[in-house]
């Protein structure tokens, strides 16, 4: 899912990421130093019926314990920099967890509770180390470590793409929750149950997308879906006249500071029309959201508050298709948000609606797909109340109607 994101340098800590112990040098695991082997001493038996998980110094990607990478996502390379990446704005990056549990024995030799887990850091500088962790409850050492740098000549910040996770063997690609850079994540061999036997014909790796930011203070994403039509909010959908569509607008607010009076207002294109009533905010003081009674999201825009570091909130509202000045075929809709912060401009975002319109026309043309996705998660709020929404809000763990 896209976000625009704008700029000054920023400092944010997101609760619940794991922290990089301050003596991690590149690799590292939890017994300060585990005994490593070669493939000839594996084959030989030194290992016996001990687990553990890349431990091989010249294995399938050389040193095991030098098993996180990173690339850029568009390139076909099946290289990963296993150090150091010079990084671009605006560029996404895979970064790899290679996972390998070291035992001959195979389904003899299972490692159980197996879990990866990504650090993230928070801040805006012209560096930044990204750690894997690969834990085990069975295998020694129990936690194993590797980072991998992220360098620009450019102050940046970087951004996780939600739903990226994945987990990746000979059994096919699945999916991992975003828990991944929080908690961690269990991964396995044909499900993601923590299990993985021993040898190579079992391993596997673990990958998350980041974007590069130049330095920021505000993320803005702008999100559509069908209403009613329980799909996840994406950057297009595809509708026809006399369509209710739901629009979603996040704000983040990624200064270091609390910041005043946000505004959000949306720009409706021709041929659609809001629906009164229609708007709720949901932000941490309203979890399960609150209705807002001015009806001038798409006029003059609504107050939805003041934020500390790391608040965000939701806006939702409705609106209908209507058949103005379509031509015949596809139309794009684009509709357009805006956030302003104490009256100055923070970040815009889009999302688009395609209306085929066919009434009257010659033969249809093939229809288009959707693209993207992004899913998040009264009493009365008028658009002068003033919210101080300072926790973060995970609204992607919500199950709204």
């Amino acid at each position: 899912m896209k976000k625009t994101i704008f700029a000054i340098a920023a400092t944010a800590v997101i609760a619940g990421v794991s922290m990089v112990p301050a003596n991690v040098l590149a690799w590292g695991d939890s017994n300060n130093g585990r005994t490593t082997y070669t493939l000839e001493q594996i084959n030989a038996g030194d290992l016996g019926t001990g687990i553990t998980l890349n431990s091989i110094t010249n294995g399938k990607i050389g040193d095991e314990r030098n098993f996180v990478g990173a690339k850029l996502s568009s390139s076909s390379t099946t290289v990963w920099n296993a150090n150091e990446i010079a990084v671009k704005d605006g560029e996404t990056y895979t970064i790899r967890l290679y996972v390998h549990n070291n035992s001959p024995l195979g389904t003899n030799g299972v490692a159980t509770g197996v879990k990866a887990l990504f650090s993230l850091p928070t801040t805006v500088a012209k560096s930044h180390t990204i750690v894997g962790y690969l834990d085990s409850s069975n295998a020694n050492p129990g936690r194993i470590w590797d980072e991998v740098k992220l360098t620009s000549s450019d102050d940046f910040y970087i951004e996780y793409v939600k739903g990226s996770a994945k987990y990746t063997n000979t059994q096919g690609t699945f999916a991992l929750s975003d828990d991944v850079i929080i908690s961690g994540a269990k991964v396995g061999f044909t499900s993601m149950n923590g299990e993985i036997p021993g040898c190579y014909e079992y391993d596997g790796q673990a990958t998350i997308q980041v974007k590069v930011h130049s330095s920021v203070n505000t993320l803005l994403s702008k999100t559509v879906r069908i209403k009613g039509s329980g799909e996840k909010f994406a950057e297009k959908v595809d509708a026809k006249v006399g369509d209710e569509v739901e629009f979603q607008i996040e704000y983040e607010n990624l200064a270091a500071d609390k910041v005043e009076n946000v505004m959000i207002r949306d720009i409706l294109p021709d041929n659609m029309e809001y629906v009164a009533g229609s708007t709720v905010l949901y932000n941490s003081n309203y979890q399960d959201g609150v209705k807002v009674t001015d009806d001038t999201v798409t006029t003059s825009g609504i107050n939805i508050g003041s934020y500390n570091a790391r608040g965000n909130a939701y806006v939702r509202f409705t609106a209908k298709v209507t058949n103005k000045n379509l031509v015949c075929g596809y139309n794009q809709l684009v509709n357009w948000a805006n956030a302003t912060v104490n009256s100055a401009v923070a970040g815009k975002d889009d999302a688009s609606v395609m209306v085929n319109q066919t009434e009257n026309c010659l033969p249809k043309q093939k229809k288009m797909p959707n693209t993207g996705a992004g899913e998040i998660a009264g009493v009365a709020l008028g658009a002068g109340s003033l919210v101080t929404a300072g926790g973060y809000f995970i609204a992607s763990r919500k199950k709204l109607a």
